[in-house]
């Protein structure tokens, strides 16, 4: 087994959440690993290699984004708006916490990408506030207030949701829940 292999489903997960398509994401991490194996020097600290790696893959996008003459607010360091396509979605009936997951994943579509991309590295990958800063090229005391008022976003959209969880008493179709 080769270093890299233990990172192929973390860095698959933050291609993913980057790109935004299964094919890409995938095409990303393979390029990111053709990349790493042929590389001259590597770094022999772990979380360094680790950084190192991600720092390939979010390289790799960027060019990708170049190439393909797409622009991405990701990388604009200017708070924008909402997007006016945010996804909406209703949910009548499920448990709990299929619909405290769905509701989280609605409230990281609607984040910035910029937001998005510091929540997947920090809470979704898994890297430390360090590498994260190795990552995307900026001191930890800025990863840290990032992820604080990413997180703090991420809160205030799930708090505006519509939906309630249903509990209690019995509805029409049988099964219990009130709101």
């Amino acid at each position: 087994m080769h270093r890299i292999e233990a990172y192929l489903g973390r860095l698959y997960r933050y291609a993913f959440s980057l790109a935004r398509e299964d094919d890409l994401a995938r095409d990303l991490v393979q390029r990111c690993a053709l990349k790493a194996l042929g590389a001259k020097t590597v770094p022999d600290d772990e979380s360094a290699y680790r950084a190192w790696l991600f720092v390939i893959l979010r390289n790799d996008f960027r060019d990708h984004l170049r190439r393909h003459r797409l622009t991405l607010a990701l990388f604009d360091d200017e708070p924008d708006a909402e997007p006016e396509d945010a996804p909406t979605m209703e949910y009548w009936r499920g448990d709990e916490r299929l619909i405290n997951v769905l509701n989280v994943k609605q409230a990281l579509g609607r984040l910035r990408p910029r937001d998005q991309e510091i929540v997947s590295l920090i809470d979704m990958v898994g890297l430390s506030y360090a590498e994260a800063a190795k990552v995307l090229d900026v001191p930890e005391g800025t990863v840290m207030s990032r992820i604080s008022r990413a997180r703090a976003r991420l809160l205030a959209l799930v708090g505006e949701s519509n939906v309630e969880p249903l509990t209690g008493r019995r509805g029409p179709t049988g099964n219990k829940w009130t709101r």
